[in-house]
């Protein structure tokens, strides 16, 4: 993601790094647990990174067992990042489940980036996950950077809807004013340019640095997104067909 978007937000990085993050992360986890069978790593792992490798990859059974045990479902990693936030960022579906089913768990929980898991969800395009949280009156809403930026910033279409469909802001504004039209505008699929166009988004509207949605897309050379903002901005046609 370029610069400017950026400040005031390191959050926003996460849209251009998520899957290499991923891929990261389940690559080291991988030698880990290579290391520990031949006997390199010590056998037994503390209890808080037994429960953060089994949020990883899904694991379920385990993390009950932790909880039962009386884990912290609000434990951070050795990076600030809470349970539900790596779950919902490693697509661990049934994870995300049982946190939230926890009575303990603060669903609104952020990272220190300021992302929660609705954000990484709506990042991911993991609309199971987006559904699960706001059965459980996550808030849509979120101050500043907010889920509908991210699913429009990676095309996530059916994200996008469902998040109107609950009341999300269209026009939110990020730190620095930028929009979720303008992340679709740049970074996004044409489809949800067009979506975010017939829900109402405003074309006019313009970021801290005075860029449109349709300077966005210029700077993110995208022509399908520059001709449907072009045509979002024309003066419409009276009924009668007179000016």
């Amino acid at each position: 993601m370029k610069k400017y978007l950026t400040e005031g937000h390191h959050g926003a990085a996460s849209i251009r790094s998520a899957g290499l993050r991923r891929t990261v992360a389940k690559l080291t986890l991988a030698a880990g647990v290579a290391l520990a069978t031949l006997g390199a790593l010590p056998a037994s792992a503390a209890p808080a990174d037994t429960m953060i490798k089994a949020v990883k990859f899904d694991d379920v059974k385990e993390v009950k067992k932790q909880l039962a045990n009386g884990m912290d479902p609000n434990m951070t990693d050795n990076q600030g990042i809470p349970l539900l936030v790596i779950a919902a960022r490693e697509k661990s579906d049934k994870v995300v489940a049982a946190l939230i089913d926890n009575p303990k768990t603060n669903i609104e929980i952020l990272d220190k980036a300021g992302e929660n898991a609705m954000m990484m969800a709506a990042l991911n395009g993991d609309i199971d996950i987006v559904k699960q949280l706001i059965a459980k009156d996550a808030e849509v809403n979120k101050k500043g950077w907010a889920p509908l930026h991210y699913a429009a910033a990676n095309g996530n279409d059916d994200i996008v809807k469902l998040l109107l469909d609950h009341d999300a802001y269209i026009d939110a504004g990020s730190p620095n004013g930028t929009t979720p039209l303008m992340m679709a505008a740049m970074y996004g699929s044409a489809a949800a340019v067009q979506l975010l166009l017939d829900e109402g988004a405003d074309v006019a509207m313009k970021n801290e640095q005075g860029m449109t949605a349709a300077d966005f897309a210029e700077r993110g050379k995208r022509p399908d997104a520059i001709q449907l903002l072009g045509a979002a901005a024309r003066p419409k046609r009276p009924a009668d067909g007179k000016w």
